[in-house]
């Protein structure tokens, strides 16, 4: 039983349509962005000195913090989806009105192995040649995969000279199985491009530790910090003691912790200094 046709269908088949054509891009979207801030959180860290979850990041945290570094390749992911998209119905409507169906045939073809070819290619060399390998590849090859079945898709109809007529299950495991590829593919490039975002982010702190808001820190007890270029002084009085510790730089406010950066500091022997947010400890930031 072939599916119904677009005028017969009914407003809740047409909404289910819309849902399942909307739902499934938006829910990857959503675990790209939530993977990318993770990655890149982690591989930060790393580069630092830390773990990733003594930061205590939540995962709208993990979000916002991705949305810098994807905002303008999702902007430009959208528009060439949107070229695509009217390219695809200019293309399938000179089918439908018997024009070139036979050059688009092949056109599409040709571009199914082209982009089949150019995917496996790239799987191969970051199978041989990882350190060769460019963070990009995956893309690529995901990029191929999406090519490649709409170039099958198309070439369908040109040489029916129609919309291939197929059953919903037919059509739910043809998308099933190219939308859980291209998001593995995309969940393998976000992991390196992220990794390489985060260490960016900790050299970018090294070169410009000095630009980072100046941070005192005053405590009635001794705080045992013995990082470079952090300066201790005793305020109080013998009664009320009172140490202040300069020379340092807030780095981020985090799951009710201070991270701080000595001034001077790197990412091979320098020293985050993490102090809880609370009454035990009175901070002073200035410019």
């Amino acid at each position: 039983m072939t599916e119904a046709s677009g005028d017969e269908r009914s407003p809740w088949s047409r909404l289910l349509g819309v849902v399942s054509a909307i739902g499934p891009p938006i829910t990857v979207a959503t675990g790209l962005l939530f993977y990318f801030g993770w990655a890149r959180a982690d591989a930060q860290a790393s580069d630092m000195g830390l773990d990733e979850s003594l930061f205590g990041y939540a995962a709208q945290d993990y979000i916002l913090i991705s949305i810098n570094a994807l905002y303008l390749p999702l902007v430009l992911l959208l528009i060439v989806g949107v070229l695509w998209l009217a390219v695809d119905r200019w293309l399938r409507r000179q089918i439908d009105e018997d024009r070139h169906r036979t050059l688009t045939a092949r056109i599409a073809g040709s571009a199914a192995l082209v982009a089949v070819v150019i995917a496996f290619i790239s799987l191969l060399v970051a199978f041989l040649q990882p350190s060769r390998t460019a963070i990009f590849a995956p893309y690529v090859m995901a990029a191929g995969v999406l090519v490649a079945a709409w170039g099958i898709r198309l070439r369908r109809h040109a040489r029916l000279g129609h919309a291939p007529s197929l059953t919903t299950e037919e059509r739910a495991v043809e998308v099933t199985l190219v939308l859980s590829l291209v998001t593995l593919l995309l969940f393998w490039g976000t992991a390196d491009y992220a990794q390489a975002v985060g260490r960016g982010i900790a050299a970018g702190f090294e070169r410009n530790v000095q630009f980072l808001p100046r941070a005192e820190v005053y405590s009635e007890k001794p705080l045992g910090i013995g990082a470079d270029a952090v300066e201790v002084s005793e305020v109080g009085t013998g009664e009320q003691p009172l140490y202040r510790y300069a020379g340092l730089r807030l780095l981020v406010l985090s799951g009710g912790r201070f991270f701080f950066l000595n001034d001077g500091w790197t990412t091979e022997n320098g020293t985050v200094i993490v102090l809880p947010d609370d009454n035990s400890i009175r901070v002073e930031f200035g410019r």
